[in-house]
């Protein structure tokens, strides 16, 4: 049951664990879905510190760290620039130690872990609350006075803003605030230590300070309100990144502070920085301000406000707009933060729920329009690398996504204008390119991809991971799947109805009968192959004579797209074993927990991560395709609404816990399902919010 709790309801409302207490949901503020910890929660550093809030930029760029404004990754930073959208991501300022000082006694703000385990400062003590309103806003009190940090970042700037704000003085007469920076300068995957080619220079103007640590790295500017500077220039050393050392990476760094700013809060009540790649004044904080509340999120149903389904919608639909980022000169999507790209399988798997079920159909076209310029060889991109480099392309199945991708869009809207707009785009832009497609997945391309005269796509040798289950090290592959698998029958058939219905929208008769010979074909040969009578499934992977009986989640995209590949008993029969095997409260298994491969949990270094990464680890993302499924085949579609709206109130709770607001990319295989990887995911938020938008669609009114 989704629940909406007042400002005033929440206040020592908690008296369970921290875990159990993080099932608290959202509640609303001033029409906001807010996500709020209270003095309760507030109190527990070990909850503290695994709840991680993210603040991006729309260029790749963000601002990340825990609730105790401890960082536990590398990549934790107040400001990591993106220098070359979306990538060339620089940790520049790492992270601000600030204390407020009432009377002479001080009360440290943040917090930090050192070797050892020290923890110094201890901010986290002062904490009394913490809430996402829509940037990260903590409140901190000794029952007297109370002070707010708030970050936020400019939208297309590697610009963050962290703003102080005074409120209850009690007793106190007066009122200091010390703010020292703690600066990186490093690429986001590698850390810093203490070295003496770091230049301490400070160039100081009219409420602006410029730092330039080493030659070739952008320089760093500081603005800021009325304060006293104090240029020293120390090492911090041995910070420690929790995150990592459980990853098996490099956990320890050391930190350069330049300076140390001190400013009163006698007469004011607040104070301002603008840290910022460019160089801009304090003043600029106002316009800032003013576009920061335009863009202020609410719910998308007034209507329905308050109620869980509304709340969780917006908070994906808010999740949602964090992926979306300018790659000059087009929009493209982050797969995930904090560590990867714009990919092209993301992209496409991601689109329809990230754009279109959030109404952002001219984003979608654009992104479609600006892919279709990078097909090479019938293929489309798997990653775009840095800037300056080419794109790769080794995958199997973003291009087959790319046509459900479009078959989406054109669907968007079933009215005469959207219909004619959808026909221009495909005469004009998409058709050809398609067809080019088609042809080179026939005749063969990249990767020995090809289609036999059986109708079957197949991919790749032992040396390559073409599919979604892509772990490799070196030339291990941790999942092999060369060959023919399922899925990419399923994608590539559904690609073919789907250009055939293309060419009978443009009167294309010739390549209609084509394309769908070419389809009838392979679900003619498709169960005789793969049909898995012991199990009662689908084969995984079928090369020559040899099986793979590993049972895997891909089997259902033969039932969930919307030209399937089988139907009647065994569609159902799939969907059963994958229910039975599979599904979990957070999405499927990518292996059956009776398989010898099976790995329940996900840890240790990059080696043993590889190796669980898809032999049992959770996807949420899979849960779209597997309640699509069965919603196609259910024989009461209202019971199986219910089945669906069930199961994303229990995993609304998530958006509470690990990346705030947002969906991570993997969960461990056995209870209780701990969130791994990424901490927000494209293609994790895309498919749920699909799946919710679905439900709220087709049932109206308040869900209570």
């Amino acid at each position: 049951m989704i629940q909406t709790l007042s400002d005033t309801e929440s206040a020592g409302h908690c008296s369970l664990s921290f875990l159990q207490k993080s099932r608290i949901l959202p509640q609303q503020r001033n029409g906001r879905v807010v996500i709020k910890f209270d003095s309760n929660e507030c109190s527990d550093l070990d909850g503290l510190k695994t709840k991680e809030w993210l603040v991006t930029n729309g260029l790749g760029g963000y601002a990340s760290g825990t609730i105790a404004s401890m960082n536990t990754r590398r990549y934790h930073g107040l400001l990591v620039a993106s220098m070359e959208a979306p990538l060339g991501r620089l940790v520049l300022l790492s992270q601000l130690e600030d204390t407020l000082i009432v009377d002479g006694a001080r009360f440290p703000l943040s917090t930090n872990l050192y070797s050892e385990n020290i923890v110094h400062p201890s901010g986290y003590l002062n904490l009394v609350g913490f809430r996402l309103d829509p940037d990260p806003v903590f409140t901190y009190s000794n029952g007297g006075w109370e002070i707010t940090r708030t970050v936020s970042m400019v939208q297309g700037q590697n610009t963050t803003i962290i703003e102080y704000a005074l409120g209850k003085r009690g007793s106190g007469k007066h009122f200091f605030l010390e703010v020292r920076p703690l600066i990186a300068f490093r690429g986001y995957h590698a850390a810093t230590h203490e070295n003496q080619a770091i230049n301490r220079w400070v160039d100081q103007g009219n409420g602006t300070l410029t730092l330039q640590p080493y030659q070739g790295l952008p320089k760093l500017h500081i603005a800021h309100d009325p304060a006293e500077v104090q240029v020293d220039g120390y090492w911090y050393r041995e910070f420690e990144y929790e995150r990592e050392k459980e990853r098996g990476l490099d956990h320890k760094e050391d930190l350069f502070s330049p300076l140390l700013l001190t400013t009163s809060l006698d007469s004011e009540n607040c104070f301002s920085l603008i840290a910022s790649t460019e160089l801009q004044p304090i003043s600029r904080l106002a316009q800032y301000k003013q576009v920061d509340v335009a863009r202020g999120w609410k719910s998308p149903n007034t209507a329905n406000q308050g109620s869980g389904r509304s709340d969780l919608n917006s908070l994906l639909e808010k999740a949602a707009g964090q992926f979306t980022i300018t790659r000059t000169p087009f929009t493209s999507t982050i797969a995930g933060y904090h560590w990867f790209g714009d990919w092209g399988r993301d992209t496409m798997i991601s689109l329809p729920g990230l754009m279109l079920a959030t109404g952002k159909h001219e984003l979608a076209r654009e992104i479609l329009l600006h892919y279709v310029q990078f097909i090479d060889g019938g293929m489309l991109p798997n990653r775009f690398p840095d800037a300056g480099e080419q794109p790769e392309y080794n995958t199997v199945d973003a291009t087959l996504w790319f046509f459900e991708a479009i078959r989406q869009y054109v669907a968007y809207e079933n009215c005469p204008t959207w219909r004619s707009q959808a026909t221009a785009l495909l005469e004009e832009h998409l058709y050809v390119p398609l067809k080019e497609i088609i042809r080179f997945h026939v005749e063969g391309t990249r990767f020995g991809i090809h289609a036999d005269e059986q109708g079957f796509l197949w991919a790749g040798d032992p040396s390559t991971q073409l599919t979604w289950m892509d772990a490799k090290d070196g030339d291990v592959a941790f999942t092999p799947r060369h060959g023919r698998p399922v899925e990419i029958q399923a994608l590539w058939y559904n690609a073919l109805r789907t250009i055939a219905s293309f060419g009978v929208l443009l009167g294309d008769q010739n390549a209609v009968e084509d394309y769908n010979a070419l389809a009838d074909r392979l679900q003619n040969n498709f169960l005789r192959v793969f049909w898995n009578e012991q199990r009662g499934c689908l084969f995984d992977v079928a090369r020559g004579e040899e099986r793979d009986a590993s049972l895997r989640p891909n089997q259902i995209f033969t039932v969930s797209l919307h030209y399937p590949l089988i139907i009647g008993k065994p569609a159902a029969q799939v969907i059963q074993r994958v229910e039975e095997e599979l599904l979990t409260p957070y999405g499927l298994r990518t292996l059956s927990r009776d398989d010898h491969q099976y790995r329940g949990s996900y840890e240790g270094d990059g080696w043993s991560r590889d190796g669980a990464y898809h032999q049992g680890t959770v996807w949420p993302w899979l849960a779209g395709p597997f309640f699509f499924a069965k919603l196609a085949v259910s024989e009461s579609p209202a019971a199986t609404m219910s089945e669906i709206e069930r199961w994303l109130d229990g995993f609304t709770p998530h958006l509470r816990d690990a990346g705030l607001g947002q969906v991570s990319e993997i969960f461990e295989g056995d209870h209780p399902f701990f969130p791994r990887g990424c901490i927000a995911q494209a293609w994790s938020v895309a498919e749920i919010l699909r799946l919710a938008s679905r439900v709220a669609a087709e049932t109206p009114g308040d869900h209570e």
